[in-house]
């Protein structure tokens, strides 16, 4: 069981390209317990392929998300979704990281990617289009800027998009793409490095007490001991 003590709450950012019908339900089920443990909630699937998978994407506020992180998750859901039954059938259930192809769905996700490829569905049809594919410009507002190359000479050019009109957006996977998600994981790497050292400095420099003892036989007195331990 999860420590009161490891429930870090993270930003309350909305996502705005949300799931419907099941996939919903579920999402408002998982997405405070990845709330309190330090995750953000990215997307919630249910696939039906190959019998029954209940696919979890979250990440850390940075937009990390390592192997040891996608276990701690799933330790901490499983038991929560096997109470709340949510699936009347059988299923499995698959944690997973965004990937550097990864979906948009709050608006820090799109200004943090300005300058990449991605396409879009459109929940609600532009221009009798629902489907658009093209570069990042920005963010104006309620909607994304996108500039389009991919309707041909009469359609190409910057459209704008509402956030919350859109069924899905996802990062096409280029070159330029892959060389900054290395260099944000670098970085996060060594932000994680440089945590881990502040921390055994000051843990360092912290005298503990020693544990009050029964000199008569040289055990620990019953409630000296960390609950933990």
């Amino acid at each position: 069981m999860t420590q009161a003590s490891d429930m870090i709450e993270v930003d309350a950012e909305p996502r705005l390209i949300v799931e419907q019908g099941m996939a919903a339900r579920l999402a408002a089920i998982v997405e405070p317990i990845l709330s309190g443990l330090g995750y953000r909630l990215v997307r919630v699937r249910i696939l039906g392929l190959d019998g029954c998978t209940v696919q979890i994407m979250a990440e850390r506020p940075a937009g990390t998300m390592t192997v040891a992180d996608c276990e701690a998750v799933s330790r901490a859901l499983s038991p929560v979704l096997d109470v709340a039954d949510p699936i009347e059938r059988a299923y499995r259930l698959e944690i997973s990281s965004p990937g550097m192809d990864r979906p948009l769905v709050r608006r820090s996700d799109f200004e943090r990617h300005v300058g990449h490829r991605l396409r879009v569905e459109m929940a609600t049809a532009v221009n009798s289009r629902r489907r658009f594919r093209g570069i990042l410009v920005g963010v104006d507002g309620e909607c994304a800027r996108i500039r389009s190359d991919d309707g041909g000479s009469a359609e190409a050019g910057d459209v704008l998009l509402r956030l919350e009109d859109m069924a899905e957006a996802k990062l096409v996977l280029t070159a330029a793409l892959i060389a900054e998600s290395l260099r944000r994981g670098k970085a996060a790497q060594r932000a994680a490095r440089e945590r881990r050292s502040a921390r055994g400095a000051a843990a360092g420099q912290v005298k503990h007490p020693r544990p009050d003892v029964d000199r008569s036989n040289g055990f620990q007195l019953p409630g000296s001991q960390n609950e933990g331990d």
